[in-house]
């Protein structure tokens, strides 16, 4: 059967649901929804040349999608992603090759030099990256937490001198405290490709304003009125909760101020409905995996960063 690659229709909402189906039957550990699809594509900064393509088949059924573009903000120039999704009941197609050799052109074409992707851990994966050239680097968790269920640690009946817990909703007039949290810890944060944070507007743009950040449920640590620590929530408004990032300027660190946010941000989040919640922390990363462990969180699956130097040849297959 011949598949057809080509791209998002984004103001066709029957084709944006199929791609929110796609990713989620292919990766059902992430917060996915239709309104994350077209503001990414839509709002996403001009450097970053992202794209979203689909693998149709001859009667109209997409059947896999990918996501390509430059990580412009990589202090490491030339550096692409092409993270290609399939829906498991439709393997076989060929959706995933034509996909990632469409994204792979698309980021030759804007000068990337290395692809990269995030390939689930598992042996039909990492054969399809390695067959075509990809190699593999560190790897991450996705852990679960059956939020319905779990003895979550009981809150303090009296926070610590000087510090107070506010919602992200708090700093709506002014996020900027928030950002160099996030510039801080995502500087911190362990990685094949790094990541530095240092256009505002393209923050409250791709970050701040994203549909799926919960401003209620993500939790800001204040001491002596200075925001410090957070722990940043995604949700899809039904029933699952996701920790998008947790983190506490590099002065205030080991006082147990994150912990402390993530724990009172999972308790509202259960008080909201909220009945699943995820997060994902690099397998390297020994304090917040313990951190999650205490909470009650299990690996539930791991990717494996793998990449490719684009401009030699794939290997025959």
């Amino acid at each position: 059967m011949t598949v057809l690659i080509r791209d998002l229709r984004p103001d066709d909402l029957r084709d944006v649901e199929s791609v929110v189906r796609v990713r989620r039957a292919a990766l059902p550990f992430l917060i996915t929804s239709a309104g994350d699809v077209t503001h990414e594509l839509a709002r996403s900064h001009p450097d970053r040349h992202h794209r979203v393509l689909v693998a149709e088949t001859p009667d109209g059924e997409v059947v896999g999608s990918a996501q390509a573009g430059i990580a412009h903000d990589s202090p490491r120039p030339g550096q692409g992603y092409a993270n290609t999704y399939v829906d498991p009941a439709r393997r076989g197609l060929g959706a995933g090759r034509g996909l990632l050799r469409a994204a792979e052109e698309h980021l030759a074409a804007r000068g990337a030099v290395d692809s990269y992707a995030w390939v689930l851990d598992e042996p039909a994966h990492r054969a399809f990256a390695e067959r075509h050239g990809y190699r593999p680097g560190r790897s991450a968790h996705f852990l679960r937490l059956d939020l319905a269920a779990a003895a979550l640690p009981a809150l303090p009946a009296a926070l610590p001198a000087g510090v107070e817990l506010l919602p992200a909703d708090a700093f709506a007039a002014d996020p900027r405290p928030l950002f160099a949290i996030d510039a801080e810890t995502t500087a911190d944060e362990p990685g094949d490709v790094g990541a530095e944070l240092d256009d505002y507007e393209d923050w409250l743009t791709h970050t701040w304003h994203n549909p799926s950040l919960d401003k209620e449920l993500t939790t800001v640590a204040l001491v002596d009125g200075k925001a410090v620590a957070f722990s940043a929530a995604r949700t899809d408004g039904a029933t699952r909760y996701a920790s998008a990032m947790t983190g506490t300027l590099r002065a205030f660190r080991g006082r147990g101020l994150a912990k402390l946010a993530k724990n009172t941000s999972l308790h509202r989040a259960r008080a909201a409905g909220y009945t699943e919640a995820f997060t994902g922390n690099d397998a390297g990363n020994d304090p917040m995996l313990a951190i999650n462990r205490w909470f009650g969180y299990e690996i539930c699956a791991t990717e494996t960063h793998y990449t490719r130097r684009l401009g030699t040849q794939w290997p025959s297959s």
